[in-house]
């Protein structure tokens, strides 16, 4: 559905993500891991060809099939489902970029497995993914991902695969001739409106829509992060606020597919930080027992604007990749309960210990849950002087 020629401009895009999303530069051998999914494998081929003559050391990994995925969550034992093989913590430990290729034949394979099992597993594997957070942090470790089009997500989407695969190639910007200029350029546009977010002196958010109400407070040595090279695409500009001054009422009201479960309709109360009610038109048990599966995933660990000036997306896409990114008429929000991003810290990576992250109230935990709103809001700074200012309207930053 994507021609050779787009998906050599696709792997120059994710390149180029790769390294903008790294502080610092790659060298000679450093070791890239390409994750895909089976659908992706063309677009693996390519990358492998660009990263060894690079001269970087690339190693090529499959993702599970459906079956794979039921097999394992199905039938493994606890114990099997808290296995890590040897040798990945060991390449966590020497690994300098991650690029994902997601291309999934099934969204809801999973519907029917105890989700306790899936958060047993996620929560088994987290120390891994804090060895690669450290490494960030230190400018030492890079991402991105991307997806590619598909049967099923086109189907949920109620798209035909060829419409799904358009709506890639316009996201993405591969109908342009220079597909990494236009990604400079967005960068660029986005980096002035995150300096001047970044040089208010913020107490409190209040974000209002037709079924939002709620304050968020952004928190001590906070910055706002976004349009980094992390995911291709993305448009959203964002921050891990202190979870502790979350109070209020959030709605997604676009579904989500996760761990192979469908939830629409999410509706979630935070009372002093912490989701104290959640309503759901479908997948409610599933929320709660997601939202249950450690200390922190009932806590917020990242709040997001899309300005829709800069997103081409204008269809629910049945992925979290793109519908956090969507920018139709009124752009989006987006809330994530769970983990935190610690590179929001406005300080130097290696001040923001263990003790000090629970100080400032960065959140903790193997849940990052991306839930997206799309209805016409405002989000209003109450500065700490006393003055407020509408920082986002009609899906645009006023900034």
């Amino acid at each position: 559905m994507i021609s050779r020629k787009k998906l050599e401009k696709y792997a120059d895009i994710l390149l180029w993500g790769l390294k903008t999303a790294r502080t610092q530069k790659y060298r000679r051998d450093d070791i890239v891991l390409v994750r895909y999914d089976q659908a992706a494998v063309g677009l693996a081929e390519i990358l492998q060809g660009r990263l060894l003559d690079r001269g970087l050391n690339p190693v090529l990994r499959g993702g599970m099939t459906p079956l794979m995925e039921h097999n394992f969550y199905g039938k493994a034992s606890i114990r099997q489902l808290k296995f890590v093989a040897p040798g990945e913590k060991e390449l966590c430990e020497n690994l300098h970029g991650t690029i994902s290729l997601l291309a999934p034949e099934s969204l809801t394979h999973l519907s029917d497995i105890e989700p306790r099992r899936i958060g047993k597993a996620a929560v088994a594997r987290k120390y891994l993914r804090d060895i690669l957070q450290k490494r960030e942090n230190l400018g030492l470790f890079g991402w991105t991902l991307c997806m590619m089009p598909t049967d099923e997500p086109a189907r949920q989407a109620g798209l035909t695969t060829r419409q799904y695969a358009n709506q890639i190639v316009r996201a993405c910007h591969l109908d342009k001739a220079d597909p990494v200029g236009e990604w400079k350029r967005i960068h660029r546009k986005a980096m002035r409106i995150k300096k001047r977010l970044n040089s208010l002196d913020v107490k409190e958010l209040r974000v209002e829509s037709r079924h939002i109400d709620l304050k968020i407070r952004p928190g001590v040595k906070r910055k706002w992060m976004g349009i980094s090279g992390h995911n291709i695409p993305s448009f959203e500009i964002f921050t891990s606020p202190d979870w502790r001054g979350t109070e209020g009422v959030y709605y997604a009201n676009l579904p989500s597919f996760r761990s192979g479960n469908y939830v629409k309709g999410v509706r979630l109360t935070f009372k002093r930080g912490s989701v104290v009610a959640v309503e759901a038109q479908e997948g409610r048990d599933f929320t709660e027992k997601q939202l249950s599966m450690d200390p922190g995933a009932k806590r917020i660990g990242e709040f997001s604007l899309t300005d829709k000036r800069f997103s081409r997306i204008n269809r629910f896409m049945a992925n979290t990749l793109f519908d956090e990114n969507f920018g139709g008429k009124q752009g989006n929000c987006h809330l994530a309960v769970g983990a935190s991003y610690p590179d929001t810290f406005d300080g130097e990576p290696q001040e923001l210990t263990r003790e000090k992250r629970n100080e400032l109230g960065f959140n903790d935990s193997a849940l990052h849950w991306d839930l997206v709103n799309t209805e016409q809001k405002q989000v209003t700074a109450l500065l700490k002087g006393g003055k407020q200012k509408v920082i986002y309207e009609n899906g645009m930053f006023t900034i």
